[in-house]
């Protein structure tokens, strides 16, 4: 069993945030039990690779991203959640003007929705 890494734990949680997802509900919809992401996220265990292929598929986030925060590729830096700028606040610097709190929301949900509806169609495609 390998020990989790610490990349992993902050990427999941800001994954589950995004999607209004609850640990529970996340391990359902990428097809693992609640226990592994139980583990996952109290940094018992690490995704295997099949499954840090189904977080980076559900996720929108790049396989290479999720590959390295938990660990598989040493030679490339996991980059920190806190790091890249969250849609919001990309949104609010671009059009600071055009947009207000209540529609940056409905664009994030939005954006969430597609997401779900692309990872259910590819997996029964699957």
């Amino acid at each position: 069993m390998k020990t989790g890494n610490k990349e992993m734990i902050p990427l999941l949680k800001e994954v589950m945030r995004r999607r209004g997802r609850k640990p529970s509900q996340f391990a359902k919809d990428i097809g693992v039990s609640h226990a592994t992401v139980s583990r996952w996220l109290h940094g018992l265990d690490t995704p295997k690779p099949a499954s840090c292929e189904k977080i980076a598929e559900y996720s929108g986030e790049p396989l290479v991203k999720v590959m390295a925060a938990a660990g598989y590729m040493p030679g490339v830096e996991a980059t920190p959640a806190d790091s890249l700028p969250e849609f919001r606040e990309y949104a609010q610097l671009k059009y600071p003007e055009d947009l207000d709190e209540d529609l940056v929301q409905v664009l994030e949900d939005l954006i969430e929705r597609r997401r779900q509806r692309r990872w259910t169609a590819e997996t029964k495609e699957a």
